[in-house]
């Protein structure tokens, strides 16, 4: 299997109203990162504030699934990369990798995002300039997935009773 090398759309750091009790990120502000990324993936698409009032269209967050791997403390350089994993004509399958600043993996978000005609309150087809360039977006095939997309939540049982 090929990797694919995922489009980098944000670079921020981590601020100080972002660190909790524990001395380290909150899980809110991965959620809050991952968030900023999606405004930062829609600018690219042709989707910015003048992009929206245009097209008459928007991106709505259907469902998301993020996973903590690593602690991330204040200042910490923080980078965003997103691959597509699918897309139909109103929706993108999108798989979001945080990282620091030497490649470690810090979160991932998995995010099932709607494309909806916002004069209507209603989905809708993606405009054809924003369709042109999520087709630009690196894609994976459905066999090509990065490790940690498409997962389940659940408590894995093992056989025996001491887990």
């Amino acid at each position: 299997m090929s990797e694919t090398i995922p489009r980098r759309v944000l670079e921020t750091r981590v601020a100080s109203e972002w660190v909790d009790y524990n001395g380290h990120m909150n899980d809110a502000a991965y959620a809050r990162v991952f968030s900023l990324a999606v405004d930062a993936l829609m600018e690219w698409l042709g989707l910015g504030e003048e992009g929206r009032r245009r097209h008459a269209y928007t991106l709505y967050t259907l469902e998301t699934h993020l996973c903590y791997r690593r602690e991330a403390h204040e200042g910490q350089p923080l980078q965003v990369g997103v691959v597509r994993l699918d897309a139909d004509a109103k929706r993108l399958h999108a798989f979001f990798t945080l990282e620091d600043d030497q490649g470690h993996c810090l979160a991932t978000s998995e995010q099932m995002l709607m494309g909806m005609a916002t004069d209507r309150g209603r989905p809708a087809p993606f405009p054809p300039e924003v369709a042109e360039r999520l087709a630009a977006l690196p894609g994976c095939a459905a066999d090509d997935w990065p490790e940690l997309a498409g997962r389940r939540i659940g408590i894995v049982r093992r056989d025996d009773a001491t887990s």
